[in-house]
């Protein structure tokens, strides 16, 4: 191989090519980490928070931008605005030459989970309008969900089926539950518990819709219960009517 010159000089142009990009690799790296090249002069928000606290938006802007404009260590940033209440993701990007723009997309509460108003660590707190459990504080008057842990996106997503079956008679779910075995209960904004069960719901809603005007509607401020679980009618108090 020694006596191969063409093979020789190949390894030493590799060698010295090589070497030039390590020394040029070096000298960027060095240039782009002094303290005083680059910096960092502010931080944007693309939009005014509705819910966030845009003071604790800069306390945390504070604390974790460091570095400079190349360094600054975003990811970290992002996950640091992402544990704040209302924030449900966050997109962080660079403007140069020295600002950081940050767009917020916030939580829009659907309902509270499980019946608590703030998280607990144990699967309480609020519901946005993705399905998805989060901690905030709201005094919002809002519906409730119970369910087991991972239900909510399946009990977020039949709200809104069941909501729009029942604004034909203006009545609104005040209570969605689904149970341990899979079956649901509604409770109404005229103080009804509806019993649905596990299976055809919104055809078995449909026909709550139906006999609602005609039988149920009178009695709206006595009954509290209705079964509609029967195949060819429905229980009211216990007493079942075709």
């Amino acid at each position: 191989m020694w006596d191969n010159a063409a093979l020789l000089k190949n390894i030493a142009n590799a060698l010295i090519a090589f070497s030039v990009l390590a020394v040029l690799y070096g000298a960027a790296y060095y240039t782009v980490h002094l303290p005083g090249l680059f910096p960092l002069r502010s931080v944007h928000l693309g939009a005014a928070p509705q819910r966030v606290v845009a003071q604790e938006v800069l306390a945390v802007a504070r604390n974790e931008v460091q570095g400079n404009f190349f360094t600054v260590d975003i990811e970290r940033l992002k996950q640091s605005l992402e544990k704040l209440p209302w924030v449900r993701s966050v997109t962080i990007r660079r403007e140069f030459p020295d600002r950081l723009a940050v767009q917020l997309e916030e939580h829009q509460a659907l309902a509270r989970w499980n019946g608590a108003a703030r998280f607990d660590g144990l699967g309480t707190g609020l519901v946005n309008t993705h399905g998805e459990v989060f901690s905030a504080q709201s005094e919002q008057v809002l519906p409730g969900f119970i369910g087991q842990a991972g239900d909510s996106g399946e009990v977020a997503q039949r709200y809104v089926e069941f909501s729009r079956q029942l604004a034909a008679l203006d009545l609104q779910v005040v209570q969605l539950a689904l149970s341990p075995r899979h079956a649901w209960q509604l409770r109404l904004s005229n103080g009804m518990v509806l019993e649905l069960g596990r299976e055809e719901m919104q055809q078995r809603l449909a026909r709550f819709v139906t006999v609602y005007p005609y039988s149920l509607a009178a009695q709206a401020g006595s009954v509290r219960y209705v079964d509609m679980r029967y195949r060819n009618g429905f229980a009211v108090g216990g007493v079942v009517k075709s």
